[in-house]
């Protein structure tokens, strides 16, 4: 079986702990680093989550690299009230074994991707694009060189969950977003429009609690963590899983609907910070981009389960 090579950029995050827990388990892929960003809390926090969960996991043996701990222009701003004030939702983080890996985050992805076959390496961007932007400033020729490019972040139909039309990821750094979107990469977003689509049903948290592995443990507790918090924030008996779509299409690409568009983003306007603008009507061949415009819900949580379950076994 030819395994996908793969980095993740993150910022854990209770979602961005599902999606990380899907990969690290999962025999498709190679993951062959994961970076960290400030986003949903800082970077000295998502660091260290993403050490926390690469042990829980038993996957020590992937380095974690420290990025961006700033958005490129802006002030930083967090989501802890929708990830728990560590980032961890009910648990408790602690000293992981292992230190992180020496150099920044942008540094790592240009290495490993420069160093591999042209358009060997996927990227999933689970937070704030800071660090590819920052990697692409640095090494232009990466986006050329680099496979696809998953990203979670903006919303179209659905608007926005931090603003009534933008996305947290976007909006949290809607420069680096813009800049990253006009790079050149091949840049695949599961936005809102197809996140929302994937949710976490009572029946689909108890399927992953059944699996005995502490990897399992880990991600259905995030999952109760976010039900508990959707439904008193926002009113949602099942709150979307977000980030594990990035990994979930690179696994089963035909769990996903995409279409091909232009994407740009807004980063002038305070009132429409972090809009990303996807635009359809473009001539064929002409497309610098894709967007999922739906997923299969129960698909994505059978591959969690079912890879879950497998790497238990």
């Amino acid at each position: 079986m030819k395994k996908q090579s793969l980095i993740i950029d993150c910022d854990p995050g209770v979602d961005d702990a599902v999606g990380l827990m899907l990969a690290l388990n999962a025999p498709e892929l190679e993951v062959l680093a994961v970076t960290a960003v400030g986003g949903n809390v800082p970077v000295s926090a998502t660091s260290r989550n993403a050490r926390i969960l690469r042990q829980v996991a038993g996957r020590t043996d992937v380095p974690v690299f420290a990025g961006a701990e700033r958005p490129l222009v802006r002030e930083p701003a967090g989501a802890g009230e929708f990830h728990g004030a560590e980032g961890l939702g009910d648990l408790k983080p602690f000293e992981p074994q292992g230190a992180l890996a020496s150099g920044p985050a942008a540094d790592a992805i240009i290495d490993i991707v420069m160093a591999r076959p042209e358009k060997s390496v996927a990227l999933a961007v689970m937070g704030p694009m800071t660090n590819l932007a920052l990697a692409l400033r640095k090494e232009p020729a990466l986006a050329a060189r680099l496979g696809p490019v998953s990203v979670m972040g903006g919303a179209r139909s659905e608007g926005g969950n931090i603003t009534a039309s933008a996305e947290f990821n976007v909006w949290a750094d809607p420069d680096a977003a813009a800049e990253v979107l006009a790079s050149g990469c091949d840049v695949v977003m599961f936005g809102l429009d197809a996140t929302h689509q994937v949710r976490a049903t009572d029946a689909r948290i108890a399927a992953i609690e059944a699996v005995d592995s502490d990897s399992a443990r880990w991600a259905a507790s995030m999952m109760r963590f976010s039900q508990r918090v959707e439904r008193k924030i926002v009113g949602w008996d099942a709150p979307p899983v977000h980030d594990p779509c990035t990994v979930a299409w690179l696994m089963a690409p035909e769990l996903f609907t995409l279409k091909p568009c232009d994407i740009r983003v807004e980063t002038q306007s305070d009132l429409t910070r972090g809009h990303t603008a996807v635009e359809f009507r473009v001539a064929p061949g002409q497309a610098r981009h894709r967007w999922a415009t739906a997923a299969d819900g129960q698909g994505v949580f059978d591959l969690i389960t079912e890879t879950l379950k497998r790497a238990a076994s």
